[in-house]
């Protein structure tokens, strides 16, 4: 008798405990964004996906190894993606092929993050052998994936021939699809589409609205290391286990690096703990009194000024479809708030949004600021543009509306800890294999020879250029802001003063800084 009264009992309690879980499993919906395509799912499709999506939340407890596993991963991944030009939609294969487990092997005995098999592992130049396999590299592997389905997407033009052709091979592929889908930009899915491209589609589905929604405060870390050296010396210099460096470099059988190549070393840091030294160079910023006046009359300063160029009804620049920004529609954000506000504010996908102005997904729209509502360009007005202190590859893009990745890709520089104050970098034409990005002097007088180009010349003021010789120059960090943190702790953190960041970052008399702002930190 009691066991009629106890098994209901314990059934309901197990769904009252699992309940805030089930309830917000993600539905499939009839149409949705992937890589630049737009996807139309017919009802029997959607069934079918949706039964793929629930059984990711099936377990709960499975499902919070798994989530903490993608986020500590994803922002690696997502670097290397957009270093490569490969859409970030693309992310979510690496869930579905190993569910991020680095040791992961197939019944076929594929391997690693990215399930390569031997002989595709060293068409995409990794190495695999005794010592070393580069599959168990989140990094190698990651940039190999890219590179396999970059050059496939360039036989179909359409990135869902080219993830199909991930598990059916280039051959496969072509004889499956022939080139009905080459090109096209609206894909129809029903019960005839293949069951790889439709199973990507439950992993996109079920993690995206996961990603950014950390379980601990726990970060992935990620170093470049070239050997000879290993484990254990490494674990000494970075301050963490050997074991633990172990556990996420599976790729090195015997904890030694060798020299051949450049590898990435990973580890897990508490996210309340500062980035270590050997990962961030610490070290403060030397002031010059008359450095701020200088830079402000310099031309590079007077040219970056009088950017972003705004046309229109200004008088209602929050508002869609007033103004442009650099000849492109946009929109100036009327307060700090969050991307999916700011999207249904102006009438637009926040995902589109967020690749229209080459965004991060979560990252937080700032009041005051421009952001387009239309595809930026490939390149600027102007020729180039003087780095000034405070500045970030994502803030020069959006300065003149030229798309990210053609300013990394023109300029061969990647991350914003590469940027040195007073490089001249290329909007236009892109920068040559092995050249030197030149730098100029921001804190000297401008020279007499300088001439300055009228408001209505398209071309760009002059100045003298000198090569990346000096002791002097400055790079830049970016902090994105945590809960719970203040400008006094930030930096601390840093070794630098509040003032510093208040005039780096443009922060007013009240020191107000919100969660998921990035903060940029100016180092010599």
């Amino acid at each position: 008798m009691s066991k009629h009264i106890i098994s209901p009992f314990l059934f309901i309690v197990t769904l009252l405990v699992n309940f805030p879980l089930l309830a917000q499993i993600p539905q499939v919906p009839a149409e949705l964004e992937f890589a630049d395509m737009i996807v139309r799912i017919n009802p029997q499709a959607r069934r079918e996906i949706q039964l793929d999506v629930d059984a990711q939340y099936r377990n709960p407890n499975y499902f919070k190894i798994k989530q903490e596993r993608v986020n500590l991963y994803m922002p690696i991944i997502e670097e290397i993606l957009r270093e490569s030009n490969v859409p970030l939609d693309l992310k979510y294969l690496v869930i579905q092929e190993s569910s991020l487990i680095p040791d992961a092997v197939s019944t076929s005995n594929a391997v690693g993050f990215w399930q390569f098999k031997q002989g595709t592992a060293e068409e995409v130049f990794l190495r695999v052998d005794k010592q070393i396999d580069e599959r168990k590299n989140i990094v190698s592997s990651t940039r190999g994936a890219a590179l396999y389905l970059k050059k496939h997407n360039n036989t179909f033009d359409n990135w869902m021939c080219a993830l199909v052709s991930y598990q059916m091979g280039l051959g496969g592929a072509k004889a499956y699809f022939g080139n009905r889908y080459n090109g096209k930009r609206v894909v129809d899915v029903d019960r005839n589409t293949h069951w790889y491209f439709k199973k990507y589609l439950a992993h996109k589905i079920a993690f995206e609205s996961q990603i950014g929604v950390l379980t601990s405060n726990s970060r992935m870390v990620e170093v470049p290391v070239k050997g000879p050296t290993t484990l254990a010396a490494l674990a000494k210099k970075y301050g963490v286990e050997e074991d633990h460096l172990k556990e996420y470099n599976k790729w090195t059988s015997n904890g030694k690096i060798p020299g051949d190549r450049t590898y990435g070393l990973v580890y897990v840091q508490d996210g309340s703990l500062p980035v270590q030294q050997a990962i961030v160079r610490e070290t403060k910023p030397q002031k010059s009194q008359s450095g701020s006046s200088s830079i402000k009359n310099s031309p590079a300063y007077k040219q970056a000024n009088s950017f972003p160029r705004i046309a229109g009804n200004t008088t209602k620049a929050n508002q869609p479809d007033q103004i442009t920004v650099n000849n492109i529609e946009g929109v100036q954000a009327a307060q700090t708030t969050t991307l999916s506000n700011f999207s249904d504010k102006v009438g637009i996908r926040e995902n589109k949004l967020r690749r229209l102005n080459d965004l991060d997904r979560g990252e937080r729209i700032e009041a005051g600021k421009y952001y387009y509502t239309k595809k930026k360009k490939t390149k600027a007005d102007v020729e180039t543009h003087v780095v000034l202190p405070g500045e970030t590859l994502w803030s020069i893009s959006q300065k003149y509306g030229i798309k990210l990745s053609s300013l990394k890709s023109k300029n061969r520089i990647r991350k914003d800890r590469d940027l040195k104050v007073g490089m001249v970098l290329n909007l236009q034409e892109h920068r040559k294999r092995g050249e030197e990005i030149p730098i100029v002097n921001l804190n000297q007088p401008a020279p007499t020879k300088t001439v300055l180009a009228s408001s209505s010349s398209s071309n760009p003021p002059r100045q003298e250029v000198r090569n990346t010789t000096s002791s002097r120059t400055n790079s830049n960090l970016t902090h994105t802001v945590s809960k719970g943190e203040t400008l006094f702790a930030i930096s601390k953190k840093y070794g630098v003063t509040v003032n510093d960041l208040k005039s780096w970052n443009n922060i007013g008399s009240q020191n107000i800084i919100s969660i998921g702002q990035k903060l940029v930190i100016l180092k010599p």
